[in-house]
């Protein structure tokens, strides 16, 4: 019986800026309707992996593959159909000011001509309650928010049309750690409903274990150890250890800057 397809799989990905490289061959799988966290210090590669698998950036070499689809190989139309059903909770939230929050609620939608404003103001208020905001939120522009409202509009907007995948970036940064708990518990609550696959990189090690089934961590480039978010805190990888528990003395060492 040969094993299930994994709803991302990335093989050999590569990426270089100049001389610097950022990703060397990265290979991993992402089992469907499950959740992936990854983790790694500043430049290690974990944003401009995700930036790969969205299409914002073109990899030097390796693969994509969603449902078993090469994306790369694509053409554009086809890349954009399999990257339309992928969501994305930006780090800061990247809502538009000049927007009310319900058009940036329901933006992608707009965007694609798949509802009228009318269905798409109702949409927002269906998905703002989804992530424990009131409809008359929809009203507000994205300066009257708290912090820990603009992370739960932009969960919103991520999951307006319901995506296959969904991807995360800091989704904790800049709260306190009962809202981090707070939007933790509605991206969890929020994938499982839906069924979606998710990615989400982080530095919060009570983040990656609320969110994740897996983790894995990247270092220069690399995926040097992958397991259960569970395992993260008694990993026996010196450098997952030392990363997890933030010490100052191990394997990983600051490079200074000539």
């Amino acid at each position: 019986m040969s094993a299930a397809l994994p709803k991302i799989r990335l093989r050999g990905l590569s990426k270089s800026f100049g001389d610097k490289l950022v990703l060397d061959g990265i290979d991993l799988d992402v089992a469907a309707s499950s959740s992936m966290v990854i983790i790694g210090g500043s430049g290690s590669g974990k944003s401009v992996l995700i930036k790969c698998i969205l299409g914002l950036i073109e990899p030097d070499s390796g693969t994509i593959e969603i449902d078993g689809v090469d994306v790369l190989r694509q053409d554009r139309g086809k890349r954009e159909a399999i990257r339309g059903n992928i969501g994305m909770l930006f780090q800061n939230g990247a809502l538009f000011d000049s927007l009310p929050v319900w058009e940036n609620v329901a933006f992608g939608l707009l965007a694609q001509n798949r509802c009228t404003r009318a269905q798409g103001r109702e949409k927002a208020a269906e998905v703002l309650s989804q992530v424990g905001l009131a409809a008359s939120v929809g009203d507000l522009q994205p300066s009257e928010l708290s912090g820990g409202m603009q992370k739960r509009v932009g969960l919103a907007r991520a999951i307006a049309a319901q995506p296959d995948i969904l991807f995360f970036d800091e989704p904790t940064t800049g709260l306190d750690p009962i809202m981090g708990a707070v939007i933790d518990g509605l991206i969890v609550d929020c994938v499982k409903r839906m069924g979606s696959t998710a990615i989400a990189i982080t530095h919060d090690m009570l983040s990656a274990q609320r969110i994740g089934d897996r983790a894995a961590m990247l270092h220069k480039g690399r995926i040097i150890w992958e397991g259960a978010a569970s395992e993260l805190m008694t990993s026996d990888n010196p450098m997952v250890d030392q990363f997890t528990h933030g010490r100052r003395e191990g394997p990983i060492q600051m490079e200074l800057r000539k």
